[in-house]
């Protein structure tokens, strides 16, 4: 006990070092308080009621421009704040691209599904997929959707935000605080603050404390970007300094390992060719255009977490234009999100920290810039903005999978269970849910990148949804036999490609266990560079298979 206590201590005394004075401390702490405040009073503005409709739709009363707030704010978190900045380090503007895009399957949420789904009054969409299709498309979506929100949103959302604070704060990787590592510290306080109010308030609590933390996130998003750009001396300095210098991380580990020839020639480029090697992670103009809609009509369209919104609205008006009004505020992140990454390079390139200083890895930009470029008091805010967004994504997650429970899974073997009884069991649900994310974040430590581990996941789960979803929506002949198997079939080839990813090392690897001059391993070494390579243009093969299916 002794000896843990002397290990925290220590580990809080390498947080005071890093810059965070008391003022950035009280703030950061007083929005912990506030935003856990706001989110019980909204569970106890309708103390008396107990009907399910309140706790998991919001009484069906959201408005357009709540709607829009919240599927924005259930969109952005941490990941974004770190990922797109460290891809835009690495990359440029490259993954501008997929916030951009995502205005274009959200025109197709607003005129195509909203309207259905509203219509057909249905508090989930595999309840949809039930009176489309049969039950079992039902079943299948819905333990599909519960892997997704619990990994996908929640998980990675925790994993980011305590790596994060593991930097800002200063924390060495082997010190321990209450006897936990300092990753597992912080995800663990985190998931607990944010199970607290989405437990005891529901959907209303979840869109209340988005509302709020959308704002303050922006806001930290803003000063980043301000001061940086005012910093860098504006566009045509950002271009011209860009264009003459060399990437601060050319020829380090991290570029050796991509093995590219890392440029900043071309950082303001949205697009690029097939064979650009002055990028890490190049994604071609081409695996975009194919493979975003494939991913993106699953994310805005298709899937729980962010539809929620949409199925809470007060008419089909209103769940008309929230995804609209969100269409329109993704214009933002790519100012936002990417381009302070893209700054921050070119802040290195001229020496603005020193010379020589910057970030030691492309993982650290967004977390390098709060601590170097923010005033007291400043980075206090911008830390609560990181922690804002990762609450925010896992409070939509949390609620979106007790509804999922309840409604497609509880009230399937149990019809009877009353409003009461179910609101019991969705938040017992948010508990469990919230362990095992926060036991099953640590996965995302496997890959090179946060961004690359995320949008792998989903290029792996998206393709049979987005096709049984599309051809139910525009081909009335569809069938619910066909459409089952093709999820059943779509899912396992996910998670065939999602093993053959993850473990690619220990199968052909220099310690793997096929032998080095197998046939079987040749074979498997082409289908990793083959396929695995460029996640985006295995989620449309398996998307083509799929709607062949």
């Amino acid at each position: 006990m002794n000896a843990a206590l002397r290990n925290s201590r220590g580990a809080l005394e390498t947080m005071k070092n890093t810059g965070m004075t008391q003022l950035d401390w009280a703030i950061i702490v007083a929005y912990l308080l506030g935003v856990v405040g706001i989110g019980v009073l909204a569970g106890f503005r309708r103390s008396k009621s107990t009907e399910g409709g309140h706790y998991f739709l919001a009484d069906n009363a959201l408005t357009w421009p709540i709607i829009g707030l919240a599927m924005f704010a259930a969109n952005i978190s941490t990941v974004h704040l770190v990922s797109l900045a460290q891809s835009a380090y690495t990359s440029g503007l490259l993954y501008g691209n997929y916030e951009w895009m995502a205005g274009f399957t959200l025109i197709l949420l607003s005129l195509f599904f909203a309207p259905l789904y509203l219509r057909t009054r249905v508090p989930t969409l595999p309840d949809y997929l039930e009176r489309r299709y049969n039950r079992n498309c039902r079943d299948a979506l819905s333990i599909i959707s519960l892997f997704s929100a619990i990994v996908i949103h929640i998980g990675v959302a925790l994993f980011t935000a305590a790596s994060v604070l593991c930097f800002i704060f200063g924390i060495p990787s082997d010190a321990t605080i209450l006897g936990l590592s300092p990753m597992m510290f912080f995800i663990v306080a985190l998931g607990v603050l944010t199970g607290i109010y989405t437990v005891i308030g529901g959907l209303l609590a979840v869109v209340w404390t988005e509302s709020v933390q959308t704002v303050l996130l922006l806001v930290g998003a803003i000063c980043i970007t301000v001061v940086g750009y005012h910093a860098v001396g504006g566009w045509d300095a950002l271009s011209q300094t860009l264009a003459n210098n060399p990437h601060p991380l050319a020829g380090s580990k991290e570029a050796l390992k991509a093995q590219v020839e890392l440029s900043s020639a071309s950082f303001l480029h949205m697009f690029h060719p097939g064979r650009d090697n002055t990028v890490i992670g190049n994604v071609p103009w081409y695996s975009i255009l194919l493979g975003y809609p494939i991913i993106g009509i699953w994310y805005w369209c298709c899937d729980q977490t962010i539809v929620q919104r949409v199925l809470a609205a007060k008419d089909e008006r209103h769940a008309r234009l929230g995804p609209l009004f969100c269409a329109f505020i993704k214009i933002l992140p790519v100012f936002l999100f990417v381009l302070p990454g893209v700054i921050c390079v070119a802040l290195v390139q001229k020496g603005h920290f020193g010379q020589g200083i910057g970030p030691l890895a492309s993982k650290d930009t967004y977390p390098f810039m709060i601590t170097h470029l923010l005033p007291t008091g400043l980075k206090g805010l911008v830390v609560a903005a990181m922690l804002a967004a990762a609450m925010q994504t896992c409070s939509a997650a949390l609620n979106s999978t007790a509804t999922l429970f309840c409604y497609d899974i509880w009230k399937r073997w149990r019809p009877v269970t009353s409003d009461l009884q179910l609101v019991r069991i969705g938040r017992w649900t948010t508990i469990i849910a919230t362990l095992l994310a926060i036991m099953l974040s640590p996965i995302f430590g496997h890959y090179s990148t946060i961004f690359q581990g995320l949008n792998t996941l989903i290029c792996y789960v998206a393709p049979p949804i987005t096709c049984v979803f599309l051809i139910g929506v525009f081909w009335k002949r569809a069938g619910g036999r066909a459409a089952f198997v093709t999820m059943i079939c779509g899912a396992a080839m996910g998670f065939i490609c999602f093993v053959a990813d993850f473990f690619k090392d220990a199968i052909s690897g220099k310690t793997g266990f096929l032998p080095p001059e197998s046939p079987l391993t040749s074979a498997f070494d082409g289908f990793a560079r083959g396929v695995l390579s460029d996640f985006m243009l295995p989620s449309f093969g398996m998307f083509r298979i799929c709607v062949l299916i």
